[in-house]
C-alpha cells in the first residue's frame, strides 16, 4: 500500500503536466493579468502606418501601458490600461489622450477608453482578424459594436 500512493501521485502529476503542454493560450485569456501589448489592428489595409503612428503617440503618456489600437474605415478605437497609482485620474488622462489625438489627427474620429472589458474585446477582435476567420465587413461590424459598448458605459 505504501508504494501505491507515490506511484499514483506521480501518475497524476505526469498526466496533468503532459496535458498542459499542448494547450495554446491566447492573449485575450491573459489580457487582464499580464501586458499583452498588441500591435495596431486595421480592418482596412490602408491604415497600418496610421495605426502605428497613433500607438506611438499614445505610448508617450507615462501613466499608460498595454495600448490597443483598432482602426476601422471611419472610426479609430484607442484602448489602454492605466498604471495602478494613476487610477484616480482616469477621466483626466482619457481627456488628455483624446485632446492630443484630435489635435494631431483632426480628420479622424477617435473613441478612447480605459475600460478593461473594452480592452479585452479589442484584443479578441485582433485575434479573430489575425486568424483570418473574419472578413473585413465582419471586423468593421464588430468594431462598431465595441464602440457602441464604449458609449453605453459612459
Amino acid at each position: 500500500m505504501f508504494t501505491i500512493r507515490p506511484l499514483l501521485l506521480f501518475s497524476i502529476i505526469f498526466v496533468l503536466a503532459s496535458c498542459s503542454q499542448n494547450q495554446e493560450v491566447k492573449d485575450s485569456q491573459l489580457a487582464l493579468m499580464k501586458t499583452t501589448n498588441p500591435g495596431p489592428v486595421v480592418t482596412d489595409h490602408d491604415g497600418q502606418s496610421l495605426g502605428k503612428s497613433i500607438k506611438e503617440d499614445v505610448e508617450t503618456f507615462p501613466q499608460l501601458y498595454d495600448i490597443a489600437i483598432v482602426k476601422g474605415e471611419k472610426d479609430i478605437l484607442v484602448v489602454y490600461k492605466v498604471k495602478h497609482l494613476q487610477r484616480f485620474r482616469m477621466k483626466k488622462i482619457e481627456k488628455e489622450v483624446t485632446k492630443k489625438l484630435e489635435k494631431k489627427y483632426p480628420d479622424e474620429k477617435f473613441t478612447v477608453s480605459s475600460d478593461y472589458k473594452i480592452f479585452l474585446e479589442a484584443v479578441r477582435l485582433e485575434e479573430k482578424i489575425k486568424s483570418e476567420k473574419f472578413t473585413k465587413k465582419q471586423a468593421e461590424k464588430r468594431l462598431k459594436e465595441i464602440i457602441k459598448m464604449t458609449e453605453d458605459l459612459k
